[in-house]
């Protein structure tokens, strides 16, 4: 499967004495190893309905994201405001530019998306503006029977300084796209909040583009919804890009929280920061954290780091983490990955409570100072406000229980 704008080069065939049936047969069965091996299409028969031992679906419950595998019938499962309505252009049909400039599927759910939005919501920030309040936009859920589908387009003009806020409510199935393009020179920040309901399926595909000297700052924040898959796609294309990744969930009981996380360093002296931390609470409570980084042969001078950390607050929950990085170029800065997964640590505990801090509040405190990292990244006081009482309020539900470190690299 190939995006439809090009034919790849021919490779030469060095194995030419290879029965052709049998190499067909083999690379039809060849599992795909890495990130920037998957297939991209436009067409959802090309991936079919995923079985669930494909390595990009092993940790998900596919079976109830089933509803996102076909088109919805009647798009109608959320409705959408923007706030200040003057950033939001005109519908991109197919064939729309700048709808397609960098997206390209890479599996079902992002093909159907792209098949069942007619037209794309088009969030513009001029060329040299510089926004002091961020750009609202308000997905809300109309039931959690109802199903749509959307493309957004977030572009952000030359030297341009803005953020886009997507606030998810309700509750609906919803198959989403999000295509980022940061011009050069330009400053973004995304921030995604999925607050759903305890019914709501969402699995969106972010993927940016970041130019020549512009800076992306990706933020997933994902408390609510049944089952989520926010999975963040960001190629550093031009020379001084940066892109700095961020993610916070709360998984509580029931609840499947994910984001596979790929950062491409393609041009020269780029720099990339990869964080996401997460807690969970309760029978059941699953995160899903996949990081891929590749440096590129042309990414000479890159300097990047990801991290996820993960802090299990129950019995009975899981958090899956798999750090991955390419490197294919000798000439860099540095680069490093790193994954922590572990309960309550005793002497934390005992340190604050020598102290005189009562258990329980001992607990709030190392909780609110694990998460608290991410919220402070955000840049919006009043959504970071918001986030930390939506945590306490978390907190408030379970007992936390304390037992030594557990740690995985």
């Amino acid at each position: 499967m190939t995006a439809p704008t090009q034919a790849p080069e021919q490779a030469q065939d060095t194995n030419a004495h290879i029965d052709p049936a049998a190499k067909a047969a083999n690379a039809a069965f060849r599992p795909v190893q890495t990130r920037s091996e998957r297939p991209h299409s436009f067409d959802p028969a090309d991936f079919g309905a995923p079985s669930g031992r494909e390595v990009n679906w092993k940790h998900t419950p596919v079976a109830q994201l089933k509803p996102l595998f076909q088109p919805a019938e009647v798009n109608d499962g959320v409705s959408c405001a923007v706030t200040p309505e003057r950033f939001a252009g005109a519908g991109l049909a197919f064939g729309d530019t700048p709808r397609g400039e960098f997206f390209r599927p890479e599996d079902v759910v992002s093909a159907v998306a792209w098949q069942g939005a007619q037209e794309a919501l088009h969030i513009s920030i001029p060329r040299d503006e510089e926004l002091d309040e961020p750009v609202v936009v308000a997905i809300t859920g109309q039931g959690a029977e109802r199903r749509a589908d959307a493309h957004l387009v977030i572009e952000a003009g030359a030297n341009s300084r803005a953020t886009v806020l997507l606030r998810h409510s309700g509750s609906a199935q919803y198959a989403q796209n999000v295509e980022i393009l940061v011009r050069d020179g330009a400053k973004l920040t995304v921030v995604s909040v999925q607050q759903w309901d305890d019914d709501a399926v969402h699995a969106a595909a972010h993927q940016a583009r970041v130019d020549r000297d512009a800076e992306l700052t990706h933020v997933v924040v994902s408390f609510g919804g049944g089952i989520v898959r926010v999975n963040p796609n960001v190629e550093l294309a031009g020379a001084g890009a940066q892109g700095r990744l961020y993610g916070l969930s709360y998984a509580d009981a029931g609840q499947h929280l994910e984001s596979q996380v790929y950062l491409h360093h393609k041009g020269p002296h780029t720099v990339g920061d990869v964080l996401y931390k997460g807690a969970l609470q309760g029978e059941s409570a699953h995160s899903v954290w996949i990081g891929d980084v590749l440096i590129g042969p042309d990414a000479v001078g890159t300097d990047s780091y990801e991290a996820n950390r993960n802090l299990v607050l129950t019995e009975g929950a899981r958090a899956d983490s798999i750090p991955n990085l390419e490197i294919e170029t000798g000439d860099i800065l540095g680069a490093g990955h790193a994954s922590a997964t572990g309960r309550f640590d005793d002497e934390q505990l005992f340190y604050l409570q020598a102290r005189g801090i009562p258990e329980d509040e001992a607990r709030r405190l190392v909780v609110l100072g694990f998460l608290t990292d991410i919220v402070q990244r955000i840049g919006i006081p009043t959504l970071q406000e918001e986030l930390l009482a939506a945590i306490e309020a978390e907190l408030a539900q379970t007992p936390v229980v304390a037992h030594h470190s557990e740690v995985s690299a």
